[in-house]
């Protein structure tokens, strides 16, 4: 376990995203990502439209997941480098699991897209958050590929967008805390201008 699990709090107050890169075997088995699917959808969800969908990349996959990066950026860069290719490379094969969130609003509806997108992020959250309690580490990233065109047209519906590449497993290695923001920088309290 790569955080202090003993207690909501104390998980909550340790919380750390992992590098997908820095994630290695075991990754959870097809009942606990099952599981972690299933939590990750209890998100908040205004109107119960759950904006989001999850498509899981299985490990026999990963291989067409590289082939399909690798076109997606040799159509945005007609003449790559060999270690760029390199590094698509890995990105699709990092990590045991590999889950690709999708934001899936309802357009036209009552409920601001914006409400819909948050709900998106609230489920990614969560997804990271149940595959903390089943003992694994997660990294949630984003990059080119989530922004590409190509990808996203292998992945998602007219309307859609990536909302990121979730990737789960074993910490390999500790993770090293980075700097938070005090609660005076993030957190105020309101006063009215004119009381």
């Amino acid at each position: 376990m790569f955080n202090d699990l003993s207690s909501p709090l104390a998980y909550l107050e340790s919380r750390r995203s992992a590098r997908p890169r820095d994630l290695a075997a075991p990754g959870p088995d097809a009942g606990q990502l099952a599981r972690i699917l299933a939590i990750a959808a209890r998100s908040p969800d205004h109107g119960k439209l759950h904006p989001w969908r999850f498509v899981h990349v299985a490990g026999e996959q990963r291989g067409a997941f590289a082939a399909l990066l690798q076109r997606a950026w040799r159509a945005a860069n007609p003449d790559p480098k060999r270690l760029e290719i390199e590094a698509v490379d890995r990105f699709a094969q990092q990590a045991p699991e590999l889950v690709v969130a999708l934001s899936s609003p309802t357009r036209d509806h009552k409920i601001p897209v914006w409400e819909q997108e948050l709900s998106c992020g609230a489920a990614c959250m969560n997804l990271l958050h149940a595959a903390a309690a089943l003992g694994f580490a997660g990294g949630w990233v984003t990059g080119w590929a989530a922004y590409s065109p190509e990808v996203l047209a292998a992945f998602g519906r007219p309307g859609e967008r990536i909302a990121g590449f979730l990737f789960l497993g074993t910490l390999a290695m500790p993770l090293e805390e980075r700097l938070r923001p005090a609660s005076e920088e993030v957190a105020s309290e309101w006063r009215p201008a004119n009381p």
